[in-house]
C-alpha cells in the first residue's frame, strides 16, 4: 500500500470518532484489545480522549496510518514509566481496519512505532497479545522475542479466557 501515511495523531474530535469506529470494528471482529462485545460508542470516545490527552502530555504516542482520508489503522506507544526504566517503551493496540488487514499496514505501523522509540532513546520495546486471534505470527517477523505466556489473562471480547503471550525486543543502541 503505497499512499499510505503515518503520523502522530492529535486531540481532536474527529480523530477522537474515526480512532472510536475503528476499536469498536476490532471488538466486534473479536480483538482481545482490553475491551468487551458490544463496545458502547462513549466507552471507546472516552478511551480515545484519554489516550490523546496522555499523549499531549508526552506519555504516549498514538500513531494513526491514512488511505487518504480514512483513519485505516492504529498504535501507541507507551512511554511514561518509572524513573528505574527509562530505557524501554511498550507497544498497544495495534489495530487495522477489516478490509484493509494483509496490506503490510501493521507492519509499517510497528516500523513507525520502532523508529520513534530509537528516536526518543528506547533500547528495549516490550508488547502482549492474546494467545487465540492475536498478532503473534506478526511480532516475530518483526524480530519479537516471546518471553512465555500467561494462562487465563483476560477475557476474550465475547466472552471466554485467552491466555496472553509476552514479547520484547532490543532497538537501537543497548546501554
Amino acid at each position: 500500500m503505497n499512499s499510505l501515511e503515518i503520523n502522530a495523531l492529535g486531540d481532536s474530535p474527529a480523530t477522537c470518532a474515526m480512532l472510536a469506529d475503528l476499536l469498536i470494528e476490532t471488538v466486534a471482529a473479536g480483538g482481545s484489545v482490553s475491551f468487551m462485545h458490544p463496545l458502547s460508542p462513549d466507552a471507546a470516545r472516552d478511551f480515545w480522549g484519554q489516550s490523546l490527552a496522555a499523549a499531549a502530555r508526552g506519555e504516549r504516542v498514538v500513531l494513526g496510518a491514512w488511505a487518504g482520508e480514512v483513519l485505516v489503522g492504529t498504535v501507541t506507544l507507551m512511554l511514561d514509566f518509572p524513573p528505574n526504566q527509562p530505557h524501554r517503551a511498550e507497544i498497544a493496540k495495534l489495530m487495522t481496519r477489516l478490509d484493509h488487514r494483509g496490506k503490510g499496514i501493521a507492519t509499517r505501523l510497528m516500523s513507525a512505532a520502532e523508529e520513534l522509540a530509537v528516536g526518543r532513546g528506547k533500547t528495549l520495546l516490550a508488547l502482549d497479545t492474546a494467545r487465540e486471534e492475536g498478532a503473534a505470527a506478526l511480532y516475530e517477523k518483526l524480530g519479537f522475542t516471546l518471553t512465555g505466556e500467561i494462562p487465563d489473562f483476560a477475557l476474550k471480547p465475547r466472552g471466554g479466557l485467552t491466555g496472553t503471550l509476552i514479547y520484547w525486543k532490543r532497538i537501537g543502541q543497548t546501554p
